[in-house]
């Protein structure tokens, strides 16, 4: 038989697909491909979101390095420079003890307590809302900073564990803020201290704890009219500190931080 006789066979080319028809969709079917469609969307989102928190975890990590029970930044400073540092409308330049990129920390000029400090941001901001994730971060970081510091002033051992601390924020008037300029009360608490663990609230909102009437009253002479939120109130077991006084402890913060690091 010659070769002619044979049926010829060729091969599908390999580049040529075999597939079978696309059916139609269902309106069910076409409802869960698109649900599906936003569920990826959605986990894009999330992961946007993560990569955002771990690039400001990032930053917060070469800002601020742990070393033993201390804290270092590199951009941390016990010294203020040439720069005019103001609370408010106030000029508080001598009183601050520890600066950071975008806060800085100060002793105050009427505590509650011995150790009873203020962190607050470089801008003027009034409101938490105000400001940056940033200066959020920062502002934070450096409240955990000074627990760190008023441990080894003031508690049996130079851990926070070995004593309590009241942090706070009076955002706004009606919560009690006389400066307008977001700051955040750093109080380091023992046992008794106040009589009652709640006790510090009650002062903190009273003309105990009014620093915005005590700076008026030392840089302008006299408060403003009432209706400008800080009318006179007697305080006469409590009185503002002297310069002298507040230049000692901010002295003194500024060795205990150096002693962690801090330069």
């Amino acid at each position: 038989m010659t070769s002619a006789s044979y049926p010829r066979l060729t091969a599908t080319p390999s580049h040529v697909a075999l597939t079978a028809p696309t059916p139609q969709l269902t309106s069910t079917q076409l409802e869960i491909r698109e649900a599906a469609a936003r569920c990826l969307q959605v986990r894009g989102a999330a992961r946007s979101r993560h990569r955002s928190m771990l690039a400001l975890r990032a930053w917060i990590s070469t800002t601020f390095s742990r070393a033993g029970r201390g804290v270092k930044s590199i951009m941390t400073s016990t010294d203020t420079g040439a720069r005019m540092i103001k609370f408010g409308p106030f000029e508080v330049t001598k009183q601050v003890f520890l600066t950071t990129p975008h806060s800085f920390a100060l002793v105050n000029l009427k505590p509650l307590i011995p150790g009873h400090i203020l962190v607050c941001p470089h801008a003027p901001h009034q409101r938490i809302t105000d400001l940056t994730p940033e200066e959020v971060a920062d502002l934070f970081t450096t409240v955990q900073l000074t627990q760190r510091l008023l441990a080894r002033a003031y508690f049996p051992r130079p851990v926070p564990d070995a004593g309590s601390f009241s942090v706070a924020v009076q955002d706004g008037a009606a919560a009690g803020q006389t400066v307008p300029h977001v700051h955040v009360h750093v109080i380091p608490r023992q046992v008794g201290d106040l009589g009652t663990p709640d006790a510090v609230y009650v002062k903190m909102a009273g003309e105990d704890g009014n620093v915005g009437g005590a700076l008026w009253d030392r840089e302008m002479g006299r408060r403003p009219a009432p209706g400008g939120g800080l009318p006179r109130v007697d305080d006469e077991d409590r009185h503002p500190r002297g310069k002298e006084e507040m230049l000692e402890e901010a002295a003194r913060y500024k060795a205990l931080l150096r002693e962690m690091g801090v330069e």
